[in-house]
């Protein structure tokens, strides 16, 4: 490897893991916030999906995102937790498809009402990144353990 390959190595696992911390950044203010705020998240379900969820299975879900963003952050297993991650995210973007239609709407008080629904389809994009650039992913302990103890699937 030639000294300008060995920069752009580097500088492609830089930005793996600026990319990988960013996105985890990004749903742990969700995950977090369905400790903090259970009950938006309860009306959210009872709204959006038509179902009733009790303030404990919020918890839970809260709990279970926190243990998944944790191992991508240090970047464990991670084809099921990068996975996981635009999983997690492709479910928020699939409640709102009828609001991608019409980016531009704008409220009777002036207000851009759909730009958030815009910014989610570039963080869906993002997420997608993230898994194909999985092999470009060098400062995680998926990366250390494979070089210890060979390429394995799962790491």
């Amino acid at each position: 490897m030639t000294g300008q390959q060995h920069g752009y190595y580097k500088r492609d696992a830089i930005a793996v893991l600026l990319l990988r911390a960013g996105l985890v950044w990004f749903l742990f203010l969700w995950a977090i916030h369905k400790l903090l705020a259970t009950s938006q998240y309860q009306s959210l379900a009872r709204n959006f999906d038509k179902v009733e969820i009790d303030a404990t299975t919020v918890q839970l879900i809260g709990v279970a995102q926190l243990i998944v963003l944790f191992l991508a952050l240090i970047g464990i297993f991670r084809p099921f937790t990068y996975g996981a991650m635009a999983l997690m995210h492709a479910f928020t973007v699939s409640r709102q498809w009828e609001r991608y239609i019409d980016p531009f709407a704008i409220s009777e008080r002036g207000f851009p009402i759909n730009r958030n629904v815009s910014v989610s389809a570039a963080v869906m994009c993002a997420f997608i990144v993230l898994i194909l650039l999985i092999h470009r992913d060098r400062y995680s302990i998926g990366a250390w353990l494979q070089q210890r103890i060979g390429n394995k699937w799962w790491l």
